[in-house]
C-alpha cells in the first residue's frame, strides 16, 4: 500500500511548456507545490508554479539541486536528455518510469515494442541512407512517410513520399538522421485514447476522441469520437495493456489509426496530450489532475465524460478571434501566457460544450 505524498509537498516538473503550466495548476488544486526545470526564461508553466529552476540539462549542480528540493519528479515531454535522467534518478522517484520514455523516445524502439505486444502497427522499416530508403520503398511501397527517428514533433522531422521519385529529396530533409519509413495507412480517421494508471497498478481510461490534424499540427478532438462499441472498448483496452506493459505511473496518450482492419497504434506519448485538453469540461477529473493524483498516490478519479466536447487548439494568428470566443455560450478559453505569435505556434485552446 502506497501512503500519497501529503499536501505541501513538491512535485518537480521537467519542462515548461503549456503541459507543464497545467500540471501546475491541477497540482495547487490538491495542495502540493509546484517546482519547474526549464531552461528558457518566462516560460508558461513559471507564471503558475511555486519555483522555477532556470538551468540546462547538461548542468549536473543544477538537476541535483532540483532532485534535492522535490518529493517526486514528472515531465511534460518526453525529450529529457538520459544524461540528465541518470543523475535525477539516483535522488529522487521518477514518474512516469524511464522504460516509458526510453521507448517513446525512438520510433523504431517504440514500434519494436508495440509490435512485442500483439499489437497492430503500420508497417515500418528502420532507414539510416538513402539506400535503406529505397530498399524500404521496395518492400513497403509508396505512398509512405519518412520520420526521423528521434526529436520529431508537431509535423516535423517528417517528408512525405508520394513514389520512388522522391526518395533523394526525402533524405535530403532527413540530414542524415536515423529514420523509419512507414507505409501509407487506409484509414477513416484517427482517435486517441488518454488513460492513466496509478501507484497501486489501478487503470482508469477517458473516452476515445476524434482528432483532425491541419499541417501535422492537431487542430480539434471531439468528444464522443465516431467508434463502434467494439471499437470504443478494443481502444481502451489496449491502452491498458501497453500501461501495464511498462508498469506504467501517471497518463499516457494514446494515437490511433481507425481502420477496417482494426485499430492501429500509431504512436504513443508517455505525458498528458493536446487530445486530452477536453477533459478539462467534460469530466469531473480532467487528465492533468489524474496525472498528479497518480504520481502522488492517490486513487485515480473519476473521469467519466458528463458532457459533449471539442476541444480546439489556438494555432499562432488564431488568438485574434479571442474577443469572440469569449462572447461564446459554453466555450471555455485556456490561454498559456505565450507573448509571441507565431505561425504553428499553440497559444493556447478552447473547449466547446457540445451536448
Amino acid at each position: 500500500m502506497h501512503e500519497p505524498l501529503p499536501p505541501g509537498s513538491v512535485i518537480g516538473i521537467l519542462g515548461g511548456g503549456q503541459l507543464g503550466r497545467m500540471l501546475s495548476v491541477a497540482a495547487a488544486r490538491l495542495g502540493y507545490k509546484t517546482a519547474i526545470f526549464e531552461p528558457g526564461s518566462d516560460c508558461p508553466a513559471s507564471h503558475v508554479a511555486n519555483f522555477h529552476m532556470r538551468a540546462e540539462y547538461e548542468d549536473e549542480a543544477a538537476l541535483r539541486n532540483f532532485a534535492e528540493s522535490v518529493d517526486v519528479i514528472t515531465y511534460e515531454f518526453e525529450n529529457v536528455p538520459t544524461s540528465a535522467l541518470d543523475i535525477l534518478d539516483l535522488l529522487c522517484p521518477i514518474r512516469p518510469g524511464r522504460e516509458a520514455l526510453r521507448i517513446s523516445q525512438d520510433r523504431i524502439i517504440e514500434k519494436d515494442f508495440l509490435s512485442g505486444l500483439g499489437l497492430q502497427v503500420a508497417p515500418y522499416r528502420a532507414v539510416n541512407s538513402e539506400n535503406d530508403l529505397r530498399v524500404a520503398v521496395d518492400e513497403i511501397g509508396a505512398p509512405a512517410i519518412l520520420k526521423t527517428c528521434r526529436f520529431g514533433y508537431d509535423g516535423k522531422g517528417q517528408a512525405r513520399l508520394s513514389s520512388p521519385d522522391d526518395i533523394a529529396q526525402a533524405w535530403a530533409i532527413m540530414k542524415g538522421a536515423p529514420s523509419v519509413m512507414e507505409g501509407f495507412v487506409s484509414f477513416s480517421h484517427e482517435v486517441s485514447v488518454i488513460a492513466a494508471r496509478g501507484l497501486d497498478g489501478s487503470v482508469a481510461a477517458f473516452d476515445p476522441g476524434e482528432n483532425v490534424h491541419e499541417g501535422g499540427i492537431l487542430r480539434r478532438t471531439t468528444v464522443p469520437a465516431t467508434l463502434t462499441a467494439t471499437e470504443r472498448a478494443d481502444s481502451v483496452l489496449l491502452a491498458a495493456n501497453i500501461l501495464n506493459a511498462l508498469d506504467y505511473v501517471g497518463v499516457l496518450g494514446v494515437e490511433l489509426f481507425v481502420t477496417r482492419q482494426g485499430l492501429i497504434v500509431n504512436e504513443i506519448a508517455p505525458r498528458v496530450h493536446n487530445s486530452g485538453h477536453w477533459t478539462q469540461q467534460g469530466c469531473a477529473v480532467d487528465q492533468f489532475e489524474q496525472h498528479i493524483r497518480a504520481i502522488t498516490g492517490w486513487p485515480l478519479g473519476d473521469g467519466t465524460r458528463h458532457a459533449d466536447v471539442m476541444m480546439e487548439n489556438l494555432i499562432g494568428d488564431d488568438v485574434t478571434r479571442l474577443p469572440d470566443l469569449a462572447k461564446e455560450q459554453g466555450v471555455a478559453i485556456h490561454l498559456y501566457g505565450k507573448a509571441d505569435v507565431k505561425p504553428g505556434r499553440k497559444m493556447g485552446h478552447v473547449n466547446r460544450i457540445t451536448g
